[in-house]
Order: structure tokens, then sequence, then C-alpha cells
């Protein structure tokens, strides 16, 4: 269907707009990725279900290529993780990357390969990349060849590790990727920026060399507009799955790596609090010198340039889109106030208004705990805007171990799930309810408190309720975690279960009576017996991450005691509960559960 493009131009005389109808972009329900080449002048689409490529010129038709008749691979990956869609600078070849063929792959699944002429048996298990990547095993590059119409699968990536987050250097004679070791089997890797990883620049004729350390985990390489300087992101191993990363600097002439953003672990107030999260795909200014990126500060997240801060707290939370000729498109939004685009450029700013939600008189105060390692922003969020509308006053609860507050803060959680971080969100309840009587404002009703979350901040949530019995009237719950112990089997992100109850963990790890013991005392199953508040539980039925069968654990020892409780079972939904039909379904489901509970209708 058509779509509406704007453009913006920069001159002499400042920035001007200009907006025109596309009509060759593929429906919203066909998966694709796009990209334009340096100059502009091309756009490839990869239509990833019908497997073409489609490339334009000036708004015509250039070319088609018919991947799944060319037969060089499997399904084009187009997920932030492994995925990419690159132009080289001659603007002749796309690089991609795609499933391998399982013959490539046979020796990663199986500890013997059939020999020549064997038959290879269809049962055998092919390992996944966990959550959300369930599709993803054997990542192989690729280039595309638009003038010639044909397809290389490249050749020469170390056999024990799975490549992704490709770009062209800029001789168009080699690229860069990310290569994560499979070795000796797959962790969950979406959400997690602790797997092990390195960065490695591999030439057409099949060379290979790995550029950074081989013992911490990288991601987002970023190549300099003049080909120098290729900037990466750089975490540790294990551990919590999201983290304070640093971000590296490698000189492709003096092949030297240096620091440029390190580890922040206890920021002061109003400074930079350091780097949680993936680079722009375009985060350089065109002299090749400075980075722009966005970034967690407390509640905040804030555009970063030349390690200057922007203000967020006058105009919300900033998170950069791209950047291309010293023009940055950034997404801006505050809590009450819709997400607008901001152009800026050398520090000027043109900005498209906004709107406003103002709140009603509150009824009841909805708390709302997320994480672990993740955090609410300062900005616009739809649920938040909505339940608002409604009556709810909310609370959204960063507490000690979300990222955007420093590393010691996210390692302090370890070992104290369960405890530090349920103490936290009681007392952030406690007193926003405080605050509210001593400004003589009593709009929030203390008799009508509810919870909800989902994942840890469902763990959290059940944990609320179990340990604080008469105070929550209500809750909702997102795939949560109830039982450490039995979740250990059955998660893609198993080191996870042994670094959050504070035990080291490796990949010959065997469970002993202790660890077991440790995972159910800090589960919120234990406290069960004690729930009184009514549940409603929705589950996605393909959740790789958190077992729906942790969520039916709880809703057994809620009916066997006669407590209230409604199971809601998405059997397509994975663990983000993230299809529109889903998403519906869900909301509507917990407002009416609240409403009911609280006796609001």
């Amino acid at each position: 269907g058509a779509r509406l493009h704007y453009v913006f131009n920069k001159d002499a005389r400042g920035l001007s707009l200009s907006c025109h109808f596309q009509s060759f972009l593929p429906s919203c329900s066909n998966r694709f990725l796009s990209s334009y080449s340096l100059s502009g002048d091309l756009k490839a689409v990869v239509r990833v279900t019908s497997g073409q490529v489609v490339v334009w010129s000036d708004r015509c038709l250039k070319k088609i290529l018919d991947l799944s008749a060319l037969n060089k691979h499997g399904r084009v990956y187009e997920d932030a993780q492994f995925g990419c869609l690159a132009w080289s600078t001659c603007e002749s070849r796309l690089l991609y990357v795609a499933e391998g063929k399982r013959s490539i792959g046979e020796s990663y699944a199986s500890a013997s390969s059939p020999s020549a002429g064997e038959p290879r048996d269809k049962s055998v298990y092919w390992e996944d990349w966990g959550e959300g990547l369930t599709s993803k095993s054997v990542p192989v590059l690729c280039v595309a060849d638009v003038a010639k119409g044909t397809v290389t699968v490249l050749q020469g990536v170390p056999s024990h590790v799975s490549p992704g987050q490709g770009l062209w250097a800029h001789d168009g004679e080699s690229v860069f990727f990310v290569g994560w070791w499979h070795e000796p089997f797959r962790l969950g890797l979406r959400f997690c920026s602790n797997r092990r990883s390195a960065l490695f620049c591999l030439d057409l004729e099949g060379n290979c060399e790995c550029l950074s350390g081989d013992t911490s985990s990288v991601s987002s390489p970023r190549l300099s507009p003049d080909g120098r300087y290729l900037v990466y992101l750089e975490g540790q191993v294990f551990g919590p799955h999201s983290q304070c990363l640093s971000m590296q600097q490698y000189d492709l002439e003096t092949r030297k790596i240096s620091v440029l953003v390190d580890v922040v672990n206890r920021p002061k107030k109003d400074e930079f609090a350091g780097l949680y999260e993936a680079l722009p795909p375009r985060c350089w200014a065109s002299d090749s010198q400075r980075v722009v990126f966005s970034s967690a500060r407390r509640n905040w997240r804030q555009t970063v340039q030349s390690f200057s801060l922007h203000s967020a707290e006058k105009f919300g939370s900033w998170k950069l889109l791209t950047i291309q000729n010293d023009l940055m498109v950034v997404h801006c939004s505050h809590l009450n106030e819709a997400p607008r685009l901001v152009i800026q450029y050398c520090g000027h700013s043109y900005i498209a208004l906004g709107i406003e939600v103002t709140p009603i008189q509150r009824a009841g105060l909805c708390s709302f705990p997320g994480g672990p390692h993740s955090q609410f922003f300062a900005e616009w969020n739809v649920t938040t805007a909505v339940l608002v509308k409604l009556g709810f006053a909310v609370l959204m609860v960063n507490y000690r171990g979300s990222t955007g507050f420093g590393q010691d803060s996210i390692l302090s959680l370890a070992g104290n799930i369960g405890s530090q971080d349920v103490k936290d969100v009681q007392r952030a309840v406690l007193t926003a309810l405080a605050d509210q009587t001593a400004e003589k404002l009593l709009t929030l009703d203390p008799d009508k408190v509810v919870v909800m979350g989902g994942s840890h901040g469902g763990f959290l949530a059940c944990h609320l309720i179990g340990q604080f019995p008469d105070f929550y009237k209500a809750c909702a719950v997102r795939n949560p975690v109830i039982n450490a112990a039995t979740l250990l089997g059955t998660s893609d992100i198993v080191d996870w279960r042994y670094s959050s109850v504070g035990l080291q963990y490796s990949y010959d790890q065997l469970p002993t009576p202790e660890a077991l013991t440790t995972m159910l005392q800090k589960s919120p199953i234990t406290y069960a017996p004690q729930i009184k508040a009514p549940v409603l539980l929705m589950l996605g039925g393909k959740d790789r991450r958190v077992s729906p069968y942790q969520g039916l654990e709880l809703y057994r020892s809620l009916k066997s005691r006669g407590s209230p409780v409604r199971l809601l079972l998405f059997a397509e939904d994975a663990h983000s509960l993230a299809r529109v039909d889903t998403q519906a379904d869900c909301f509507l489901n917990v407002v009416l559960w609240f409403q009911q509970h609280l006796y609001l209708h």
C-alpha cells in the first residue's frame, strides 16, 4: 500500500520539508527489511516472507531478485539481533544475514555428522537462539549482486561462531560482523548483552580475522564515514543479562583499540550514567570525530553528543533514531505527551507539536514493576495513558537493579531477588500514598491498590501479594516467574537462574540440592498460601524464556485453596505477548479484572 514519506533537506537557508507518497513498499502483513544506498539514489527492500529483494531507483523499479528460486540459503533474518541489510560503497551489492542450508551447520547440532552419501535424519534436534529467535539456528552472511542477479554465501566464518550485524568495509572488499559463540550450546540472545562474542573482519576471499578480544560480549559495530574507525559496545559474559556497557574504538590504520566511553559504576547526580542500549544504525557525525547515541540516565533516556547531555527533564525522553549529514532525527516524548519527531542540527531544534493527556480524578493506585535489568523511562506509554484516562494513578518503579543508575546498582540485585526488589517497590508505593496525604491531595485511595507486571515484574507482583496479602486488592501478571527452581530446566537463559540468586554459572553446571533450595526460597510460590488478592494470569504458549507452566504452577496452587484466579492462555504468542490481538485482549481483561475487584463498575 501507499505510504507518506517525509524528506528533510538542509542547505544554507536551513531545513526544508517535503512529503510524497511511495506505493512500492510491501504491506504491513509482510515482514521486510529496507535500506537506502549511501547516495540515497537506491532503495532495497527484502520481502522476508516471499524471499524477494526489490531494488528501486527514483521511485522506479530497477531489479527483482528471487532469493527462494536461487536456493542459496534459507529465510532472510529480519530481527535486530542478527539481521542487517547494508549497501556496499559502490552501490552494486547488498550484505544480509539468512538461515544457512542445514547441510552447512550439521556439525553444530550433533556430535557426529553423517558421512558422504549417508541419509540425514530429519528428526535430529537443531538448537536455536531462544525466545524471539526460535527460527534462527545457523546464520550465514550473504551478498546479493544487484547488477548480476546473483547471491553468494560468504565462506570463512569461524565454525564456532554465528555471524550477524554485518556491515561493509570502506573498500567494499571485506565485511565486519559480530560472531556469537554457539559452543558448547546456544543460550537465549534476545534482551541479553552478556553472551560471549567478538568483532571479526572477513574478506570476500574467505580470510577471517578477530579484531577484538574474545572473552567479552560485543555488539553494535558502526563504521565512521571516512572508513577509518569502528566503534562497538562491549560488556561482560554471564552475570546480569543486561548491563552497563563500554564503547570501544578500533582504529583500522593503527590496529589499536581504545576506550571511548567506559562503564559507569556509580554516576553522580546530573552526570552521564552509562551506556545501556544498542547504538543507532547511523550514529557518526560527518567529521568522523563524534558519535551520537541515546542512553538511560536515571528515569530518563537522553541523546548524548560529544559526551555532553541534552536536558531531558525539560523536553522528555529523547531517543536518537538516525543521523545523516549531521541532521539528527530524535524520537521525543513525555509521560503526558505523545511521541513526536525532533529534527536537530548543530544545536537548533525543529519540533512538531505534541498532545497532552490530562489525568482525571483517580480511584486507585496501580503499581507497575518491570525488570529485572531494564527500566521504565519518563516517556509516553500508551498502556499507562489509557489507565490514567480510566481513573487509575499509575506508579512505575525503577527499583535497584534497573538500568540507568550505574553498574553497581545492577549488580546489587544478584542474590537479592525476592527481597531487595520487593522492598523497593513496596516502599515506593507507600511513599506515593504518603506524599499525596502530606500534600492534602487525597486523590489516591490506599484501600484500592492493585499491582501488575510481566516476567520479572510478574515475579515481583506475585511476591508483593504474597508478602503483603492485605495490602493489594487485585493482581494481573504476564508470563511471571513463579518458581525459579522448576524454571531452571525450561528457560532459554538458564545462566540467569543461577546469577539471579547469587551463584556462578558455567556451561557444564549441574543443579545441586543447595542451589535448588536457594532458588525455591527466593520464589513467590513459597508465599502462595498467603495470597488473598484475586490473580489474573496471562501466558504465552510459545514462551521460551518463562515457560507457561510457571503460571500454571501458581494457578493450580491458588485453585487448590479456593483463591480467585483466572488464566488466559495465548497459544500462539511468546514471552512478550506482542501480537496486536493479544495486547488488546490482555489490556481489556486487566482493566475489567481491576474494576471488578475494586468494585468500580
